[in-house]
């Protein structure tokens, strides 16, 4: 079951909830739900049509309320450089913790980046699963900085990318990554895991829910 909504902030944000379970409508949908973790998930470069609707965000998402965890795919605002869609992913994990015991960050490209970025600053949060993140978003924010300090806050992260990515610049990434000790998981695929969106999907979710469910 899914709803809209708003997500506060100086900028016009909006999501699609997805929900395990759930007795109402719009905003009140979290407040409804059985669930009490969520996954927010940063979508692609909004310049290249990048969405809330993107295949991989509904992959995963359909693979965490198989697991009884919800998910909150968003938009990003106008578009700012990477800068303002860094602050929006932020104001969608404070809306989520306002709401859920645990929450965690998935992105992809673009967004994958924003995930790492983003979870960098919340030492709250369960967990970070980035796909085929690019290594900057412009000149001062930088994914293999953010992995260093993910290290430093001990929030888990794992780095899925594709072997036949020559899309995005990912390599700093991965190489960063293992030299870290975050997992990475290699695909056999292209940037945009043609016929492998429910691989992924299933992969990043199962990470996800290991770090959210209370067992």
């Amino acid at each position: 079951m899914s709803d809209t909504v708003l997500v506060p902030g100086g900028r016009d944000v909006r999501a699609t909830l997805d929900t395990a379970a759930s007795d109402g409508g719009g905003d009140a949908a979290a407040e409804n739900s059985r669930a009490d973790a969520v996954v927010v998930a940063c979508p692609p470069h909004p310049q290249q049509r990048g969405h809330r609707g993107d295949e991989r965000l509904t992959a995963v998402s359909d693979a965490l309320t198989d697991q009884g965890i919800d998910c909150l795919r968003f938009d990003y605002g106008d578009w700012d450089e990477g800068y303002g869609e860094s602050t929006d992913a932020d104001n969608a994990v404070g809306w989520a913790t306002e709401r859920y015991d645990r929450v965690a960050l998935f992105g992809f490209s673009f967004g994958g980046t924003v995930a790492l970025v983003a979870a960098a600053s919340r030492p709250e949060l369960a967990g970070v699963c980035a796909l085929a993140p690019t290594a900057r978003l412009n000149p001062d924010v930088d994914a293999v900085a953010a992995l260093d300090d993910l290290v430093a806050l001990d929030v888990e992260a794992r780095v899925l990318y594709a072997t036949r990515d020559s899309t995005a610049d990912w390599e700093p990434v991965v190489e960063r990554a293992e030299e870290l000790g975050i997992e990475t998981v290699a695909f056999a695929s292209d940037h945009f895991f043609v016929g492998r969106a429910g691989d992924v999907g299933d992969a990043a979710a199962t990470f996800l829910g290991s770090r959210l469910r209370d067992d």
